[in-house]
């Protein structure tokens, strides 16, 4: 398995319940695939240099994980159909083993 990490831009108007639920969405399905969640950081709101899908602020969230190729094909997938989510960005970690 190797290392990535994905930024979550999620919809700052959800809640603290809502917006864990979107973190556990993702949570389950890098693990359901057979990955492993090393760490989740919490970025809070913060305003975006430009406008995204009518959004002026986002909240940005940050996993950590270990995974196979196929299940960030999925992870990708999923979170393309998930609203809440305005903007992601999966990136393979060179730096971590």
């Amino acid at each position: 398995m190797k290392a990535y990490e994905v930024m979550l831009l999620i919809d700052p108007s959800l809640d603290e319940e809502a917006h864990a639920a979107v973190v556990a969405k993702a949570s389950g399905v890098i693990t359901s695939q057979g990955g492993v969640v090393d760490s989740s950081e919490d970025w809070g709101k913060r305003r975006l240099a430009y406008e995204v899908n009518g959004l002026t602020d986002g909240a940005y969230t940050v996993v950590h994980f270990h995974a196979s190729p196929e299940s960030v094909a999925e992870l990708d997938r999923v979170l393309h159909i998930t609203d809440p989510v305005a903007r992601f960005m999966i990136v393979r970690r060179d730096d971590i083993e």
